[in-house]
């Protein structure tokens, strides 16, 4: 069955390698602008560009329309004229942004073990499978334990490779190790459920697309 006969809401194939030729892309652009000195206006760009983007949205949607026309000149007008400074220092910016994001993550882990919620992982497997067992039960929350420090431990590791290593060897690191580190976890993490739980539909490729889409794989049979 081809990805454009399949029911909607399931996920495709085609989705999964967007999201990571995007997350590619961008990760290969940003370590070049690391190693080129000449590309110091690119990376400057990838550094404060989302943060703009993302502030001009929020205007729109939250502010009457003359307020949000208001808010987004200042905030572009703030970054041409801050720019210079942001050119010299955007390498600050990044490591705000790359270890704020992995420490809010384990955040929302650790979060979800608190009663009365439900663990992370928990969710994703009952939105992927369905109602779970209690052998499934006890081992997701075990699994956003271990997510959860993971998480906290690599948003360490960036501030520590970014205070103690170059910076060339700290783009490698939060562009491609990071993500490296993350797939190793993941597949470890899938062969203990296969090895320890039982076998649910979906296999590996359908819970990587749960977990980049939110959609729920289809149904079949077990192998």
């Amino acid at each position: 069955m081809s990805d454009n006969d399949k029911p909607s809401g399931q996920p495709s194939t085609r989705q999964l390698v967007l999201v990571v030729a995007a997350i590619g892309m961008y990760a290969l652009i940003s370590h070049y602008a690391y190693s080129h000195p000449e590309a110091k206006a690119l990376g400057a760009g990838l550094s404060v560009g989302p943060i703009v983007l993302i502030g001009i949205a929020l205007a729109w949607a939250w502010t009457p329309r003359m307020v949000a026309c208001a808010l987004s000149a200042a905030l572009v007008g703030l970054t041409a004229w801050t720019w210079p400074f942001l050119e010299t220092h955007y390498q600050w910016s990044d490591l705000v942004q790359q270890a704020g994001a992995y420490a809010f993550v384990a955040l929302g882990f650790g979060r979800s073990l608190l009663p009365p919620r439900v663990p992370t992982c928990t969710q994703l497997a009952q939105q992927l499978y369905g109602a779970l067992g209690p052998a499934e039960v006890a081992y997701t929350r075990r699994a956003t334990w271990v997510w959860a420090v993971f998480y906290g431990l690599l948003s360490v590791a960036i501030v520590v490779v970014f205070l103690a290593a170059s910076t060339h060897a700290w783009s490698l690191f939060v562009n491609f190790g990071t993500f490296g580190l993350i797939g190793i976890l993941f597949v470890a993490d899938h062969a203990l459920r296969y090895r320890l739980l039982p076998r649910r539909p979906g296999g590996l490729r359908g819970t990587v697309l749960q977990a980049l889409t939110g959609a729920r794989a289809a149904e079949r049979p077990p192998d």
